[in-house]
């Protein structure tokens, strides 16, 4: 499954805060710098939707702050459900 991230670095804890129509808002502690935050992201959307590590990819948007993630591993419909719970 494909999403789109918006992430906001720097922030006091990792937290996903929203969506703004199809886009996830993440708040993620690490800075924006050296990839820091691109890896804690990754790591916090992989324990999020309950996956490994690995089955999390960035897709798109290395130096942005709007992200394309992949995460495998869990069917489309488990992805949603879980999807759901965010306000």
């Amino acid at each position: 499954m494909i999403i789109k991230v918006r992430v906001i670095p720097n922030s006091s804890r990792n937290d996903v805060v929203g969506r703004i129509g199809s886009i996830l808002r993440v708040k993620i502690s690490a800075p924006a710098v050296e990839g820091k935050a691109n890896e804690e992201l990754c790591c916090f959307l992989a324990e999020f939707f309950d996956v490994k590590r690995r089955m999390v990819f960035l897709r798109k948007g290395e130096r942005g702050r709007e992200k394309t993630i992949e995460i495998c591993g869990r069917s489309e419909e488990e992805l949603e459900e879980v999807l759901e719970t965010v306000p």
